[in-house]
């Protein structure tokens, strides 16, 4: 006899929730690295002190804020190395902040000590080294990839600063009248400026090795030069500065004598737009 009762429904799974992959891992937000990035605001906090304290007319202060940023600029992209910290962020950071504490603060105080006096061609002189300071960093961002690393194109921007700030420094230890050095400051801020933005090789110091052993000698050589600036600081610093300062063109001219590429551009870009960019 056949059964009339229907057999029962299959039992249908459950209906899954349609999710996309990256909805069902956990969001991650995105942040920044704090310690290369506080070391990158301290440095633009000392270009802005220098700016400020040259207002109120304390060059003394005004220039060791210039150098203060110097030390900390040399610190932050060591520290993101070291904490394996880099990013887009920080590079973009530590460009905006040069800016400040070695284009535009320099060329204020300078412009505050000396260059007022000048009248038009004093803030003329003052905007073609703060020019030059945006010029030179940005070619050294688009730049990185094919310039060799044991050279900089044209004088970079941190030792520029310290060539003005350290005249600066120079002239008020030994209590010299600004107005008597208006035109020295004139032609000074021209050289540290289109100096920047030329193809002039100075060394870097990026090849050499601390991790590497030297021998005794040289720490006593270390301790010697300590030794040596302590002796009058403003004045030593000043040569130091001032001899790398003009360095790059007594490699060039060596180089150029012994017949090797003056250029310090090793690899040419593949974009037909910039093809002759670095010539």
């Amino acid at each position: 006899m056949q059964d009339d009762a229907s057999p029962p429904p299959a039992p249908q799974p459950a209906p899954v929730a349609a999710t996309s992959g990256a909805a069902a891992l956990p969001r991650r937000h995105k942040g920044i690295y704090v310690l290369p990035n506080l070391i990158t605001l301290a440095g633009l906090f000392g270009g802005f002190y220098a700016v400020v304290m040259a207002m109120n007319g304390r060059f003394d202060l005004a220039t060791l804020g210039i150098f203060a940023a110097m030390v900390l600029d040399s610190l932050d992209g060591r520290v993101a190395r070291l904490t394996r910290s880099q990013s887009a962020f920080g590079e973009q950071m530590d460009s905006l902040a040069d800016m400040v504490s070695f284009g535009a603060a320099p060329a204020l105080v300078a412009y505050e000590w000396a260059l007022y006096d000048l009248g038009r061609w004093g803030w003329i002189a003052a905007f073609v080294y703060c020019a030059c300071a945006a010029l030179r960093l940005a070619r050294f961002n688009v730049n990185t990839a094919v310039v060799d690393r044991r050279y900089f194109q044209g004088l970079p921007s941190p030792a520029a600063a310290a060539l003005v700030a350290g005249f600066i420094w120079l002239a008020t230890e030994f209590e010299l009248d600004p107005q008597t050095l208006a035109w020295p400051m004139f032609a000074l801020m021209l050289y540290a400026g289109l100096t920047m933005v030329s193809n002039v090789p100075f060394y870097s110091f990026k090849d050499l090795n601390i991790k590497r052993s030297v021998p005794f000698a040289v720490i006593v050589l270390v301790a010697l030069g300590i030794a040596v600036v302590n002796i009058h600081p403003p004045l030593v610093l000043f040569g130091l500065i001032a001899g790398y300062a003009f360095s790059g063109y007594a490699v060039y001219g060596w180089r150029k004598a012994r017949g090797q590429p003056t250029s310090v551009v090793s690899t040419s870009t593949h974009d037909p737009d910039e093809k002759d960019l670095h010539h």
